[in-house]
């Protein structure tokens, strides 16, 4: 596999010459729709029915030209001024509406090399993109993948850094009929599912099976962008070779996001040697882009915040300021979590079991009620345990403490303090404010538990700051990834 390393020293590995400023990118949640106008998809449709031609690239960029707006023309400003996805982000850069990345910048620039050559590709129905004999290659010979596609492209990083924003550009900027984009996790569902069909209402057998479902798949776009890519089913790690090498057989250009290398995938699964030729299969056909050197997280900054005046997003629902504050405390956790299944996982600790009443495992985000966390006898260890294993702890009702309810005190002292240390973004529906939050009397202002809430008062308001919500979570996984 071509490895695009995000250091920045390494970018002249691939490039000599002097290089501009390096460009950034937006959060996930920050999405550019470059949608074609009815003009442009008829234009590309009788663009694909032409002949192989030496100017299928300009006309390409021409059909989308109207994606770039106020795109900077100097070729000092950016890395690749033919770049369509580079000059659309340094417009957004230069509107400010997005500020300089240099990780985002290595991945449009590979995105922008895909691009180019899928357009390029276009024209050439019978090679790249057929339109008959979509099952032309024989499965006799498996290992065979179509060499003159291009190669596609693999992004891997922390959360946050901006790998699907990344995607999305690439995906917004291409016609709708030759890309589908899609969750990795749904994609599996949908695939065991029409196995069964084929299987069960179709009569169909082996080699039929994969077939009936690569056709179905081809249909919907040759360039399939795959967001969360990770492997943890043994029934998924078992058809993933077979399944991909059918695909890319028959013109499939493959696009992935993910917060794993390929060569960790499905690590420590069963049956993992039976794995490995999928991976050597990723690595032949896509170019690896790391992303792991990223020090942001992008999720919850974004434009200026009405609410916050700031470019964070709110992260603290207080019902004494705030209509609607629980509603828009699950909105958030809805938007963050993006639909995957919630469910209870139990972490071990030294031999205890820590019960977490709901998380997204895809995500790594975990969601308590105050007394779930504070209420029953945890300590330290419980709490640094949770901040290793999930990246944002969204934590409900929240009340008012009291100076006589001193275990509450402590341990939510204890809890933010173990969060703060590992990262962790904390979304909070509660009662006050931090200023607010305990109450102390006269008599008892000089208390141990009153100084070390200041502290605690303190770091709850900066854990709220865009510079800490920026900031790349260190919990075991990332610590895993760097050791």
């Amino acid at each position: 596999m071509n490895v695009i390393a995000s250091r920045t020293t390494s970018l002249h590995i691939r490039r000599s010459g002097s290089r501009g400023p390096l460009l950034k990118q937006a959060s996930r949640t920050q999405y550019c729709h470059l949608k074609l106008s009815p003009a442009s998809t008829h234009r590309i449709r009788r663009f694909q029915s032409r002949k192989p031609t030496d100017n299928v690239v300009a006309s390409s960029s021409r059909f989308f030209s109207s994606f770039v707006v106020n795109a900077a023309t100097d070729a000092d400003d950016i890395d690749d001024p033919t770049g369509v996805l580079i000059q659309h982000y340094n417009s957004l850069v230069q509107s400010g509406e997005l500020s300089n990345d240099p990780y985002q910048l290595i991945a449009l620039r590979e995105l922008d090399r895909l691009r180019s050559e899928c357009l390029t590709h276009l024209s050439e129905e019978e090679t790249v993109f057929p339109t008959m004999g979509l099952l032309s290659l024989a499965w006799s010979n498996p290992e065979t993948v179509e060499p003159e596609l291009p190669k596609g492209v693999y992004l891997h990083g922390g959360v946050g850094c901006g790998k699907t924003y990344c995607m999305d550009l690439f995906h917004e900027s291409l016609p709708s009929e030759v890309t589908q984009k899609v969750h990795f996790h749904k994609f599996m569902l949908e695939v065991h599912k029409a196995m069964h069909t084929a299987k069960n209402d179709n009569g169909l057998s082996g080699d039929e099976i994969f077939d009936f479902i690569i056709k179905d798949i081809l249909e919907r776009g040759r360039i399939i962008c795959f967001d969360e890519f990770q492997v943890t089913d043994v029934a998924d790690a078992m058809v993933l070779k077979r399944l991909f090498t059918g695909l890319m057989q028959n013109g499939a250009i493959i696009v992935a996001t993910s917060n794993r290398p390929p060569r960790d995938l499905y690590l420590g699964g069963l049956q993992r040697d039976l794995f490995l030729p999928f991976i050597d299969l990723l690595e032949e056909r896509l170019v690896e882009v790391s992303m792991w050197d990223s020090d942001t997280d992008y999720r919850l900054v974004g434009k200026e915040s009405e609410e916050t005046g700031t470019h964070a997003h709110k992260v603290y629902f207080i019902e004494d300021d705030c209509n609607n504050a629980k509603r828009k405390f699950n909105k958030l956790f809805d938007t963050l979590t993006h639909g995957a299944p919630i469910s209870s996982i139990v972490l071990d600790v030294s031999g205890r079991q820590i019960l977490i009443p709901k998380a997204s495992r895809e995500h790594n985000i975990a969601r308590f009620s105050f007394y779930e966390l504070c209420g029953e006898a945890k300590g330290a260890a419980d709490y640094l345990a949770i901040g290793e294993r999930f990246n944002t702890i969204f934590i409900d009702n929240v009340p008012r403490l009291e100076f006589h309810e001193v275990n509450l005190v402590r341990r939510w002292i204890t809890l933010i303090d173990s969060l703060y240390e590992c990262h962790v973004k904390i979304v909070l529906h509660t009662k006050a404010s931090p200023d607010d939050m305990f109450v102390v009397d006269l008599e008892n202002k000089v208390t141990d538990e009153v100084f070390a809430f200041d502290r605690t008062r303190s770091r709850m308001e900066e854990m709220r700051s865009e510079d800490y919500l920026k900031k790349k979570w260190v919990g075991a996984e990332h610590k895993k990834l760097n050791s």
